[in-house]
């Protein structure tokens, strides 16, 4: 049984860096939320913020489904 090393490094710097992404991305979604949240109270208007956290979840939920479909098939 022989291991392909190179191609074992590639696939965890892959994972490696997707998860990383991914994290950061649904971090700014909830420091979007916050901030749509922060501006809420105090009176003003943040829609951009909220938008920008919503963007920020779909396209999690993109990544997410495209690794299942990934998985899947």
């Amino acid at each position: 049984m022989k291991i392909d090393w190179v191609a074992l490094g590639t696939v965890f710097g892959v994972s490696l860096t997707v998860t990383v992404a991914l994290v950061a991305l649904f971090t700014l979604g909830i420091a979007g939320l916050s901030r749509h949240e922060t501006a809420t109270e105090q009176g003003g208007s943040a829609g951009l913020a909220r938008s920008g956290a919503y963007a920020c979840f779909a396209l999690c939920a993109v990544a997410v489904s495209y690794g299942i479909y990934l998985i899947v098939t």
